[in-house]
């Protein structure tokens, strides 16, 4: 089963919590007991220095009493939260600023043995078995003439480290939170912003490959994920109209082919089994001759858009005389404008017209067009041929007289296929092929097409084409 990305995200990110807190918790508690212990046993050190340099030493010199000291390190003690003691070099302690300075009872303390750590002494602990609970102690010699006469000693009870270590043990688990907390809200935001567009555009992704291209992915956002839905709806749409367009593509092939198959086989079985006379038997020899003559025209017209589907790579561009194509082209049509007493009349720019394009498909433009002008138009009607050049553009225009295309049909006269009703004129049976031959033949050469039509007055076709500098060279 796939695991989803946001699950993923959400795993990491309580692995990454439990760690965080539980580091926190095994190795910060330790790490701010052993600092503070360190800034409160060097700021103690100071103090008991300076009483030792001071208080301490004049006692011992016999400049000041006991309790003129023992008033003066009550106030500091006090401040400081700490206990202080004058202790004699025996380990009898001679002032104790936290019990009653009129007792005259002296406390001594056993084993006292401060000679190991060279006069000075810092320890965490009950001091020599002095407390019963623990607390962070500081020990200075007090010299005169470089003996000693006596320590002063500074005690903390633990309690107060082990306060501020809470306090700041707390600052740090409320900073932790607040970072989760960001955390969180930053995998809110992924998920709101990127997680849940990208559910659904996977969902569309899955619904595009399962055939269902009319499925729209719901995200409308302005960003990436916005850009990448727009683009693959966008991309469905354009898969289903090639989809659609097979569709009628092969329900219309399919139609036009069967339409002269039925009468090829229904007319060649009529003959062999005798049912058509011997003597009549011409007349449908030339239907049949007709019917297969539309297959292949059908079947060209198929490759010529197979092969300029393309997009110009089976072009083979030239320079050539537009107004020579034009005559000859014309020319093609001169015993099927006889037979329908149509004229054609040619309007050329110049001696010759020079362009660049594919000769070939170009009369296969000039050739379509004709053709359909010459099926649409009356008898004793006049087909136009015009050339012209404007801004370094030339211009081709097929005219004529004819019926006119009505205005709903003007936009589909270019679908592959279409036709218009044939009940509107004679000689209107076509593969429905030619006008979107011409076209994607136009362009495939980068240029335009137009159509201009009234019903009841005509039908003007104009196209345009490349000038090449070929068309300056003298005649």
């Amino acid at each position: 089963m796939r695991k989803s990305l946001y699950i993923k995200f959400v795993i990491s990110y309580l692995i990454l919590a439990f760690i965080g807190f539980f580091a926190v918790s095994m190795f910060g508690s330790s790490m701010v007991h052993n600092h503070l212990d360190s800034v409160y046993s060097t700021s103690l050190y100071q103090e008991a220095t300076n009483i030792a340099q001071n208080q301490a030493s004049k006692y011992y010199r016999e400049q000041a009493s006991l309790e003129s000291v023992a008033q003066n390190l009550e106030t500091l003690s006090k401040y400081q939260n700490v206990e202080i003691w004058l202790i004699s070099k025996k380990g009898e302690i001679l002032l104790n600023t936290a019990s009653d300075s009129d007792d005259n009872k002296l406390t001594v303390i056993e084993d006292f043995n401060p000679g190991h750590s060279n006069g000075t002494y810092y320890q965490t602990g009950t001091f020599f078995n002095m407390f019963s609970t623990e607390h962070l102690s500081v020990m200075v010699p007090v010299t005169s003439q470089l003996n000693i006469q006596g320590y002063v000693a500074i005690h903390l009870p633990e309690s107060v480290i082990l306060n501020q270590q809470n306090q700041i043990m707390n600052i740090i688990y409320s900073l932790i939170l607040i970072i989760l907390l960001i955390m969180l809200c930053i995998l809110l935001v992924f998920s709101f912003m990127v997680y849940q567009p990208l559910r659904k555009i996977i969902a569309g992704a899955d619904a595009f490959a399962s055939g269902n291209l009319k499925y729209n992915i719901p995200v409308h956002t302005n960003d990436e994920m916005g850009t990448l839905a727009v683009t693959l709806n966008y991309m469905s749409d354009e898969l289903d109209k090639v989809n659609e367009y097979q569709r009628k593509f092969v329900a219309n092939v399919s139609h036009d082919f069967r339409s002269p198959l039925t009468s090829i086989k229904g007319y060649t079985e009529a003959i062999l089994d005798g049912t058509i006379p011997v003597e009549i038997q011409d007349k449908y020899l030339n239907i049949v001759v007709y019917e297969t003559d539309r297959l292949y025209k059908l079947t060209e017209s198929l490759l010529t858009l197979n092969d300029i589907d393309e997009k110009g790579r089976m072009l083979d561009f030239c320079d050539f005389d537009i107004n020579a194509v034009v005559k000859s082209t014309a020319a093609t049509f001169e015993g099927t404008c006889r037979k329908k007493r149509i004229s054609i009349e040619l309007f050329l720019t110049g001696q010759t017209l020079y362009v660049n394009a594919d000769m070939g498909k170009i009369q296969q433009v000039l050739y379509n067009l004709i053709d359909n002008a010459i099926k649409f138009s009356s008898a004793e009607s006049t087909i136009k041929i015009e050339t012209s050049l404007k801004h370094e553009t030339i211009f081709v225009s097929v005219k004529d007289s004819g019926c006119g295309i009505p205005k709903d049909s003007l936009n589909k006269i270019w679908d592959r296929f279409y036709k218009i009703d044939s009940s509107r004129g004679k000689d209107r049976k076509g593969t429905g092929l030619g006008l979107s031959i011409v076209k994607e033949i136009i362009r495939s050469h980068n240029q335009h097409i137009n159509v201009i039509s009234t019903e009841g007055v005509g039908t003007e076709f104009i196209f345009t084409l490349a000038r090449t500098e070929e068309g300056n060279r003298p005649v």
